[in-house]
């Protein structure tokens, strides 16, 4: 039986879902190949695949001695996942707080200020 997944993904882990969110699906050996530097050994892949599939966040299909994995996760819900873990860690579940401190320490572009304007005005109108 697996594992319920964590909330969120260590470093190693999440290096390794790029890899398959992008590609879609791949052995260890193009796992390995596809990792940006520093290399990573392929047994320390493989090790963390395994991980990644106790904990329900990737498949794998054999193909003759080889095993292809794919993501079970989308990239967008591990980030809604990881966004969910930091507000309840650090923020009191506040997504305004967590807007406001991100706004305080790093200036938004002038296309992001356009949207965060227009995010704002749809908020002061209510509900739809």
């Amino acid at each position: 039986m697996a594992r319920r997944r964590s909330s969120t993904l260590t470093e190693a882990e999440l290096r390794l879902m790029e890899v398959l969110w992008e590609k879609g699906q791949a052995t260890v050996a193009e796992v390995t190949a596809a990792l940006p530097p520093p290399p990573s050994a392929y047994n320390s892949v493989l090790t963390t695949l395994r991980i990644l599939e106790r904990k329900g966040y990737v498949a794998h299909a054999e193909a003759g001695r080889a095993f292809i994995y794919r993501p079970l996760l989308a990239r967008e819900d591990a980030a809604k996942s990881a966004v969910g873990h930091l507000l309840s860690r650090f923020f009191d579940n506040s997504a305004g707080t967590l807007a406001l401190r991100l706004i305080q320490s790093e200036r938004p572009s002038n296309e992001e200020l356009t949207r965060l304007k227009a995010l704002i005005e749809t908020y002061e109108e209510g509900p739809k």
